[in-house]
């Protein structure tokens, strides 16, 4: 992952991805309402620091790992002013190296599980960091999502939906050069991956709903945002949208 953001321009990559982003930032802000009081928060995976400014007013102490050097240079940059965060060059893996076990209040991790093939390693760092009833705030990409369930349907793959192995998205050019992991999950797996872990699901919500290189040429981003706000949780029930958010929350 490290040598994979280091060589890439991920910060470019948002530039006309205003629907995405901000799909994104309307998940994070639900899920914060229902967070009583955070004192701390890890962000793993946070790269640039794209999603700070949407959580960093509820925490006193922020911590920001990634296992690129360059995007935490623009991170350390950006935020450089500000006493409360602190930066760690990490992958999750090495986390609990890293920092003090029960010392989350939250932990946010969005698109990051796409390149771990290791879920349970990965979930298990989570687990070790988040404090007894503290919460976990997951992203990952969906298998499941409509247009590949469809595709799938209109080969002559009836058992699709009941196939719980993550589907690799990478090309065959990209996996015989051994690329950067990018894979999709089934969400029933996931769910019960954080359930086995100790972790109870307390919302989950479908995001990046219209996400449509067609549609957003025709519609503005506000207005598809205006839209994304009220289809989250309803087509959470059917794992509509590419990407899916869970709020699930540490037994104690």
């Amino acid at each position: 992952m490290a040598a994979h953001y280091d060589t890439y321009d991920y910060p470019n990559y948002w530039i006309g991805r205003d629907y995405e982003h901000g799909s994104e930032i309307i998940a994070l802000k639900a899920f914060l309402e229902r967070i009583p009081r955070i004192s701390t928060i890890i962000e793993i995976g946070a790269g640039f620091g794209r999603l700070v400014p949407t959580y960093l007013y509820r925490a006193k102490r922020v911590i920001l790992t990634d296992p690129s050097s360059k995007l935490l240079k623009i991170a350390r940059e950006e935020f450089s002013q500000l006493k409360n965060i602190r930066i760690i060059h990490s992958g999750v893996e090495n986390l609990n190296e890293k920092l003090r076990a029960q010392s989350a209040d939250l932990v946010i991790m969005v698109r990051v599980l796409h390149h771990i093939e290791d879920l349970d390693k990965a979930l298990t760092a989570v687990e070790k960091l988040v404090k007894p009833n503290g919460y976990f705030i997951l992203e990952f990409p969906n298998k499941m999502h409509l247009k590949a369930t469809l595709i799938q349907f209109l080969k002559g793959n009836l058992t699709f939906r009941f196939d719980i192995f993550p589907s690799d998205k990478r090309s065959k050019k990209s996996r015989r050069q051994h690329s950067i992991n990018f894979l999709n999950y089934h969400p029933d797996v996931i769910l019960e991956k954080l359930e086995h872990f100790g972790f109870s699901i307390v919302e989950k919500r479908s995001v990046s709903n219209i996400r449509s290189a067609f549609i957003k040429r025709l519609v503005p981003s506000y207005t598809l945002l205006a839209y994304e706000k009220h289809l989250q949780k309803p087509l959470s029930l059917f794992n509509f949208g590419p990407s899916v958010f869970v709020l699930a929350r540490k037994r104690g």
